[in-house]
């Protein structure tokens, strides 16, 4: 039995031809939907949240455990989660969560239960935060090493 660790990214320009929308619980699940993948060169229309928490002195750590607990929950009861990148600050003064959904909607469907906004609220203990909503404007692509 191969447990080894994989590791997928989605991108916002990468389709999956049969329309799959979540990500894969078998390794041969995520190498079929990799045989599957293809770039568009235009912007699909998602949707991202952008959190950028401010912790206070000495509670970066703290931040993201509360930050990722939310982010789990969405991801295991929310069908507009898509994806979530977690990231921690070099300086520990924040913490920014980038997560993908399908549309602006979802933002009041998650904030409509009252265990998310539970979750949620613990950030006020050890930060101050600024919650945005983006949609896609551009997509650019590396040029370097490219022919032509």
């Amino acid at each position: 039995m191969n447990t080894g660790l994989f590791i997928f990214y989605y991108h916002p320009g990468i389709q999956f031809r049969r329309g799959q929308d979540r990500f894969p619980t078998e390794r041969t699940e995520l190498m079929d939907m990799l045989s599957t993948a293809h770039f568009s060169a235009t912007p699909e229309p998602t949707t991202f949240i952008v959190n950028v928490i401010h912790a206070h002195p000495g509670k970066q750590e703290e931040a993201f455990r509360i930050i990722q607990d939310v982010v789990h929950y969405v991801a295991e009861r929310k069908e507009g989660f898509l994806w979530s990148n977690l990231a921690k600050s070099t300086d520990g003064k924040t913490v920014v969560n980038i997560e993908a959904i399908r549309d602006a909607g979802n933002v009041d469907e998650f904030f409509s239960d009252p265990v998310f906004r539970e979750k949620f609220s613990k950030l006020d203990e050890v930060s101050t935060f600024e919650f945005h909503t983006y949609s896609v404007g551009d997509l650019i692509l590396p040029k370097l090493g490219q022919q032509g």
